[in-house]
């Protein structure tokens, strides 16, 4: 969209009662408001609506369908494939509203829909309680858990959406509505799996867990040593209890002490294991793999919100990622998956990563618009670099990937883990029979589809 100017009378009036902020070009903060976790992103919207409540992203969406402008909707975290700002139009910024309110007695916690799982996970951490979250501490809630939520607790406590009690959110009219399963349920199905396509969820309320203990490991080996681990990894995989997350990945070995010399700055073969209670009945369950002759470790038993930082995402560097949901991982699928780690910009951020499902992930709710729920494994490269000559490089290898591993597809894809990939992956993010039940829940609360910059759902009443 052309850059579009909105008059200083017309801001000011949204400023009238507008308890957050309101930014435009030629403020001193707006660059640093439009800048994005994505590097590659460099867009200027004609308004950024910094909203500390409801009721502002209430008055921001009346005002950008007033004057004619694209809304872009900014949660707490990456938003890596750029939607979350545009050229022109008006950005709801939710990072104001990213209050964790835990109820220790319900084990509940009602969260601001620009949270990240940091402030998730530090609330519901101190009253030794947690949900399933994203892999890093800096995902925000609101986007993660509208497309379904996956994360290293899902095997014991299932999907983030399969917690989902409550959500709170501004539909395209600016009216605030609360769906639930006894509240607007059909809108309350669309929001476990369907995306931002239906209205600004300013709240979530989501179950949480008791989790006094968790611990992880970490074991590094050569990267030639890959089809090996992975083999023994993906039959260990098979039996093992829900407690065990996490995956097997390539990535550019860290300056740790941990980490043997000769693997610093080189691409590395690790496998992290993720565990929903003590170190020392972790090691017991991992003692096969334990044996493989790797090269460092790290083993640790660490609250689960410190353990959740570990792994941040750098920011400021150049991001594309993709994903393929496979049905199964015979050794054909090893080779190709190992050999293709090589096409990786190493040394950078990135990570070859094959994820295990299965577990509660698996048990969860059959109806909801996840069907990538019931694939074993996860095929993940997350690109991240930091030289624009690189980009061509970064892009075919995660496509090279996710391509090479066609043969074993599942036909699903977890829609968070992608970019703008076309129309078919949107549908096979949610189905096509819940694409039909979707695009008539889109006609009743955004019949113009005005939240288009997402995975969009085109609007289409539900047949006579």
């Amino acid at each position: 969209m052309a850059s579009r100017e909105v008059s200083g009378a017309a801001v000011t009036g949204l400023r009238a009662g507008f308890a957050g902020e309101v930014t435009v070009p030629g403020d001193p903060a707006y660059d640093a408001q439009r800048s994005v976790f994505n590097a590659m992103i460099d867009r200027r919207p004609a308004v950024i609506a910094g909203c500390a409540n409801a009721g502002d992203v209430a008055a921001a969406v009346r005002f950008a369908r007033e004057h004619g402008l694209e809304i872009a909707v900014r949660g707490g975290g990456h938003g890596v494939a750029g939607r979350a700002v545009n050229d022109g139009g008006l950005v709801v910024d939710l990072r104001r509203i990213n209050a964790a309110s835990v109820d220790a007695g319900s084990r509940t916690v009602r969260v601001g829909g620009g949270a990240t799982m940091g402030d998730l996970d530090r609330a519901a951490g101190a009253h030794g309680l947690a949900t399933t979250g994203g892999r890093v501490s800096t995902t925000g809630v609101g986007g993660y858990t509208l497309g379904g939520g996956s994360g290293w607790l899902e095997r014991k406590y299932g999907l983030t959406c399969d917690n989902l009690e409550e959500v709170e959110l501004v539909t395209a009219a600016g009216e605030a509505v609360r769906a639930s399963a006894t509240e607007h349920p059909e809108l309350f199905w669309a929001l476990h799996g369907g995306g931002g396509n239906f209205g600004v969820a300013t709240s979530f309320t989501l179950r949480l867990y008791e989790l006094p203990e968790f611990s992880f490991a970490l074991l590094v080996w050569r990267p030639e040593a890959g089809p090996e681990v992975l083999r023994a990894y993906r039959d260990f995989m098979a039996a093992a209890p829900d407690e065990v997350g996490g995956g097997l990945l390539y990535l550019t070995g860290p300056a740790e002490e941990f980490v043997p010399a000769h693997l610093v700055g080189r691409l590395t073969c690790a496998c992290l294991f993720t565990y929903a209670g003590p170190l020392a009945a972790a090691r017991e369950v991992i003692a096969p793999m334990l044996r493989l002759g790797h090269e460092g470790e790290l083993l640790a038993d660490m609250p689960y919100a410190e353990f959740q930082c570990l792994l941040d995402d750098p920011p400021g560097y150049r991001n594309y990622w993709s994903a393929e949901y496979l049905a199964e991982l015979p050794d054909p699928a090893v080779e190709t998956f190992c050999t293709r780690a090589g096409d990786m910009v190493v040394p950078s951020p990135s990570q070859h990563l094959l994820l295990p499902q299965g577990g509660a992930v698996a048990r969860g709710a059959a109806d909801h618009p996840v069907p990538w729920r019931t694939a074993p494994w996860a095929v993940h490269p997350l690109g991240l670099w930091e030289d624009p000559a690189d980009d061509e490089r970064a892009r075919s290898w995660a496509r090279g990937l996710r391509d090479g591993m066609r043969p074993w597809s599942s036909g699903a894809v977890y829609l968070n883990f992608i970019g703008d990939e076309g129309g078919e992956r949107v549908v096979a993010g949610v189905g096509a029979d819940n694409l039909r039940r979707l695009a008539a829940v889109k006609a009743a609360y955004d019949p113009d589809n005005v939240f288009r910059l997402n995975h969009n759902i085109a609007p289409a009443p539900a047949a006579a």
